[in-house]
């Protein structure tokens, strides 16, 4: 099993490192708020994955710090894409929508690769499981990357990007208090209970 954990945490690693650098590229090319929240997100769950690769081979209590620090990673995330929504608002710039759309369609592919990748190893332990989730808060932020592009199109506002921007970050927040809360309650259990 750990060998198979290994080998899905190289590929879906691998996938978001290269979506790092084109939802980057793209969301500072577009002005996006949204692309670049994902963006960042990409690079947090390739360090995820890096760390969960570094852990998969470890003991439980090892896989339970490296959950503890992917749910420091979201967090800090989840912070940083709340500080940039805050700036956007109050520095207009109309993000460009082809972009945006065409980006955040191709992140969704990459991001459902990983999610079905993920997805039968989500229950092993919980290093697979914060792995997964962060999968899942992927889908969830390229979803709506997508409806900003399109509600900025039908709207001509930039507030659906600030706004998609805004619950990416409420997306992230509560994932890391909830793979923190369980990461921590798990590190205080006895060690006869792992």
């Amino acid at each position: 099993m750990r060998d198979s954990h290994r080998r899905v945490l190289w590929i879906v690693l691998a996938i978001n490192a290269v979506m790092y650098f084109v939802e980057g590229s793209a969301g500072l090319i577009a002005h996006s708020i949204s692309l670049l929240a994902d963006a960042l997100d990409m690079l947090g769950d390739a360090l995820v994955y890096g760390f969960s690769l570094f852990a998969a081979a470890r003991s439980a209590r090892w896989q339970t710090v490296a959950a503890l620090v992917k749910g420091g990673f979201m967090l800090a995330f989840g912070l940083g894409v709340l500080g940039t929504v805050a700036y956007k608002a109050f520095h207009p710039v109309m993000p460009g929508i082809e972009t945006m759309g065409i980006v955040g369609m191709l992140a969704l592919i990459a991001n459902l690769a990983c999610f079905f990748l993920l997805y039968r190893s989500r229950g092993h332990n919980l290093n697979m499981s914060s792995s997964w989730l962060c999968s899942r808060n992927d889908l969830i932020a390229n979803v709506g990357v997508l409806l900003a592009a399109s509600s900025i199109y039908l709207l001509a506002s930039r507030w659906p990007d600030i706004i998609v921007g805004a619950l990416i970050s409420s997306v992230f927040l509560s994932s890391a208090l909830n793979v923190l809360r369980q990461s921590l309650q798990a590190l205080r259990a006895p060690v006869s209970s792992r």
